[in-house]
């Protein structure tokens, strides 16, 4: 048995709008696919491009859906769904004549297996993964490298040279967090389980909450008054049994 938890809050830096998007959504074969993303505040409109990939991967999961597919290992399922995207996202922008700076968002994308405790994950610009309490920071001295910089590249060619990916076997708890996690007001706490990394990321306390991670929130935020300046969209996974 899996528990989903999510969180999308914005920032104490922003006023109208939250840049960060986030989806979760059921593949076939007992498979689930999450994802994170986190517009640049640099180009223009950055929610609309957060909010533009999530909609296209959430087609693209439907589309998929209806198709006779057979079982693949999740790397070349990761592979296909990001083609399209790839494919979707050049066809949106010349549709509705965007500027290159109106799509450009970071993306951490995973993709979990739940029958065989598996899962994959691919990050398109910076953000955090959580793999049973190991942490990794994906950090490009805030300056990503978003996808929408490459739409007039070779597919393949492009995926083959993106590193920035990790695997995992039998996990218990699994996390994926754009870059606000960084951004809180006190990043360290005199006591370790309020840490806010530590605490939304690997604490298990409140677990049987469905909104555990909204409830950690505010208890930084209220009690603790250690608030994110940045957007944040979290997707948590435990695995129970």
């Amino acid at each position: 048995m899996i528990d989903i938890y999510t969180l999308l809050h914005i920032g104490e830096s922003h006023e109208n709008f939250c840049e960060d998007f986030l989806i979760s959504e059921e593949l076939i074969n007992d498979r689930l696919l999450l994802a994170v993303m986190d517009g640049c505040t640099m180009g223009k409109e950055s929610s609309f491009a957060s909010m533009l990939v999530g909609k296209i991967l959430r087609k693209i999961v439907k589309e998929r859906s209806f198709l006779n597919l057979s079982e693949k290992a999740l790397i070349e399922e990761q592979k296909e769904i990001l083609k399209s995207l790839f494919e979707h996202l050049k066809e949106s922008k010349n549709l509705l004549l965007l500027d290159k700076e109106e799509i450009l968002t970071t993306l951490i994308l995973m993709i979990v297996d739940v029958k065989k405790s598996e899962g994959e994950v691919i990050v398109i610009g910076d953000g955090c993964v959580s793999i049973d309490g190991k942490i990794t920071e994906f950090e490009q001295d805030n300056k990503p490298d978003y996808l929408g910089y490459h739409l007039g590249e070779n597919y393949e060619e492009w995926f083959s040279k993106n590193t920035q990916r990790l695997d995992f076997q039998d996990f218990r708890d699994i996390s994926i967090s754009t870059d606000g996690i960084w951004s809180f007001s006190d990043k360290i706490s005199n006591q370790y389980k309020f840490e806010p990394i530590n605490y939304l990321l690997i604490d298990k306390s409140n677990g049987e909450n469905k909104k555990m991670l909204a409830n950690k929130l505010r208890r930084l935020t209220d009690e603790l008054n250690n608030k994110p300046l940045d957007d944040l969209a979290i997707i948590r996974l435990i695995k129970n049994g």
